[in-house]
């Protein structure tokens, strides 16, 4: 099983959702987060005064997925997720050695 991690723009979660639906995946986490890269923050305007914003808002997506559909996960938040613009995100993947379904007992792949 992988755990497949992309923090994006929230604009494009919608996009993502659906994407990620399509290809199978059947649940997904998200988190409202913050953070900077290239982006380096920007400036705003507010009430005439002009102050930096050093943390852009971002959405960070977790899904854990059968090995087999690792893929076609990336794939599809890949190009969801795409803008072109810098920003557009990363997606991580890692290993997950095991999992449990807190209502039912199962475990790994049945669990998830």
């Amino acid at each position: 099983m992988k755990l497949v991690m992309a923090i994006i723009k929230p604009f494009r979660l919608e996009d993502v959702r659906e994407a990620l639906t399509a290809v199978g995946v059947e649940g997904l986490t998200v988190s409202e987060v913050k953070g900077f890269g290239r982006q380096k923050g920007h400036t705003e305007i507010y009430r005439g005064a002009e102050y930096a914003v050093s943390f852009v808002p971002k959405v960070k997506i977790e899904v854990v997925v059968k090995n087999e559909l690792t893929d076609a996960t990336v794939e599809a938040i890949q190009k969801s997720a795409h803008t072109g613009q810098i920003g557009d995100g990363k997606i991580f993947v890692y290993d997950v050695t095991h999992a449990v379904r807190i209502r039912t007992g199962e475990t790994n792949e049945d669990a998830i």
